[in-house]
Formats: C-alpha cells, structure tokens, sequence
C-alpha cells in the first residue's frame, strides 16, 4: 500500500504509523519502506525512525537517502548522487511482500514528485511506483483551505492510472472551524481516517491504543461512523 500526500508536510509519516499500529493490533505482521528520504544533513531522525519510535513495525527500510532537503531526484543531483532506479525499489518493495502481510510504502511530498530514474534514463514518480507495483494508494490530506483541489487533483491522477485510493486527514484541528466541517462533508466519500493534530508527539503506548480509532476498517481500524466521530470531535 502507498501511502502519499497532496504535498509535503501534510501528515504521511504519522498515518504511515497510524496504519502500521492498527495492523499490527489487528495482528497483521507489518513493513514499512521509505523509497528516498532526504534532509539527512540536519542528523535529525528520518521518517522510517519517526515510524519506528511510534508503532515498532516488524521491519523499517530506507532505500536511499540524501543530504538536502529537496526532492529526491533533485537531491541526488545536487549532491552527485547515485538516483534510485524505478525497478531497485519494486523489487526491494516486493522482497518485504514474501516476508509480511502488509507492506507499506511512504512516498516523498506529492504524488508525482520525481523520485529517481528508470533504467532508460526518464523520472519515475510515487504514481509510477503504485502502477508497478499494483498497490493501492493512501493520500493524506489537509483539512484546511484548498485541501479540496489538492485532493481533487491527486485523486484523479490516481484513477487516471487505474490505482484505487481513500483519504486520510493527517491533522483533524482540536478547535475545528466552519471550514473544515465544509471540507470534512466533502472528503467524507473517500475518507479512510482522520487524525488529531499533535498525534506525532504523543506517547508511543498512547499513540499505538488510539490508532485504530482513527482509521476506517479499510486501514484496520474501528472507526465506523462519521457522523458519531464528528459529534465526538466537535
């Protein structure tokens, strides 16, 4: 499962261990794969350790990483880099498919940043890697202003290559305003989950409990009713 977003900074590496935690409760056996991380210069902690302080999945792979903080072919280049090719990560992605029930697969920022090259020389994408790999797609959103054109957009593309996908809201404000309810109303035919903001920076034990309420059945959740969870967050 792909677990990309309608930019950067909307919430992917929390929802990726949103999902990872509810699997896992659910009894799943569970690896989670970061493509092309990159901003590693700053020495902070990657997306895969953010996952991994938060659910502990079975297995947590990066397979390349690069210094400045850009998209990762563009990272690559700057820094003299070898590109990850299209086809390493397919087959990467798959080794993990034979050793669990889930493996999930965190892009970086939108769905058609360049992510590397395929061996004839051409940018794939996070779309290109969904298509290869038949994998369904996650896309994590705003809940904000302009979350319904972003959304809209990456949703089309989606369906566009045949790849079937939901919404998650990465970051559910704690004093919601009219704005998000309208946007809310709207997401709600494919929305899969909805997390709080602040879900990142809680407790690894509280964050593993909650997860499952966060998220539809569809991500191994227990969250069956919109209606009563919005009652419950308004």
């Amino acid at each position: 499962m792909l677990v990309t977003g309608t930019d950067t900074e909307v919430g992917k590496t929390v929802v990726t261990a949103a999902i990872t935690a509810a699997a896992q409760a659910a009894g799943l056996r569970v690896a989670v794969v970061k493509p092309g991380q990159t901003g590693t210069a700053t020495g902070e902690p990657g997306d895969i350790d953010s996952v991994t302080r938060l659910a502990a999945p079975l297995t947590g792979r990066t397979l390349s990483s690069y210094p400045d903080p850009l998209a990762p072919l563009a990272a690559a280049r700057v820094a003299e880099l070898e590109p990850l090719e299209l086809y390493t990560a397919v087959d990467a992605v798959r080794a993990e498919v034979d050793k669990h029930d889930l493996v999930l697969v965190e892009g970086a920022g939108g769905l058609l940043v360049p992510m590397g090259l395929r061996p004839s020389g051409e940018a794939w994408t996070v779309a290109d890697l969904a298509v290869s790999l038949g994998a369904p797609a996650v896309v994590v959103a705003r809940a904000g202003l302009g979350t319904l054109n972003h959304t809209a957009l990456t949703l089309e593309a989606l369906e566009r290559r045949a790849v079937p996908a939901g919404v998650v809201i990465g970051a559910w404000p704690a004093e919601p305003q009219l704005v998000h309810w309208a946007n809310l109303t709207e997401l709600v035919p494919n929305l899969l989950g909805a997390l709080p903001t602040g879900a990142g920076s809680m407790d690894p034990g509280v964050f593993r409990r909650s997860a499952p309420g966060w998220l539809t059945p569809d991500l191994y959740g227990v969250l069956d009713d919109w209606r009563t969870w919005a009652e419950d967050a308004g």
